[in-house]
């Protein structure tokens, strides 16, 4: 697709993305192959490829997905973390949010890169996902908000579609919050309403709220043990499959 041809096609992409540049070159870069460039370089035209964009908003895309994660599964170790953050921001994946906005239709290609399928090559989208995010943050103003508005329903599509409750066999906790934040607002919460025995041998009550209501109880003999537990009854309360 030439200049010309973009001017109508790049105000389309701001109406999909939902964000209306100040500085439209900016989007146009994010969209620019390096393919492209070259090609102007030799028509003396010179144009910005988006390399250096990609760079930002890969930093960009780890930040607020690691932000998302820590938030969210505040049970899971820090290795667990980071290899959820590995499949959410992993070519694959930038290619899946890339395809979802149509976002190869409005790349500026190269001629061999166009004959070679670049409008659907993941290396290729996926980049380019990663510019764009890059091209909105230096857009609003380094507003990682902004961007945070765009991106987090990808993110959040990734972490249910992964399932990555089943990553670690036996984790109802991780289950039901899982489980929970399919439903924005939903806040769910462990309570210790009991304790018994002698210090070498505790005995913990848990109950598991969700907004305030008790939907699973459980005993054990760590506090660790009894929020599993009392996580196991509510998963079987609600039939979320393990």
């Amino acid at each position: 697709m030439g200049l010309d041809g973009q001017e109508v096609s790049i105000k389309r992409l701001e109406d999909i993305i939902g964000y209306k540049y100040n500085n439209i070159e900016l989007l146009r870069e994010a969209l620019t192959h390096s393919s492209y460039s070259h090609e102007m370089a030799s028509r003396h035209i010179k144009l910005n490829c988006n390399e250096r964009l990609e760079f930002l908003g890969d930093s960009v895309l780890s930040i607020i997905t690691s932000e998302y994660l820590f938030l969210h599964f505040s049970d899971r170790p820090e290795g667990d973390l980071t290899k959820i953050r590995a499949e959410v921001v992993c070519e694959r994946a930038c290619a899946k949010y890339a395809r979802k906005i149509g976002l190869g239709k409005y790349l500026l290609l190269g001629n061999g890169e166009e004959k070679n399928n670049g409008r659907t090559r993941p290396s290729a989208i996926a980049d380019a996902f990663e510019a764009l995010l890059a091209s909105m943050y230096i857009d609003s103003g380094m507003d990682k908000e902004r961007v945070r508005e765009f991106l987090l329903p990808f993110i959040i599509a990734e972490t249910n579609e992964l399932e990555i409750h089943k990553t670690v066999s036996g984790d109802y906790k991780t289950a039901l919050q899982q489980f929970v934040q399919q439903t924005e607002g939903d806040f769910l919460e462990y309570i210790i309403v009991g304790e018994s025995g002698p210090d070498h041998q505790k005995r913990f009550d848990v109950e598991a709220r969700l907004n305030s209501n008790v939907i699973g109880k459980g005993s054990g003999k760590s506090k660790r043990e009894a929020e599993q537990n009392a996580a196991k009854a509510a998963i079987e309360l609600f039939g979320v499959e393990m």
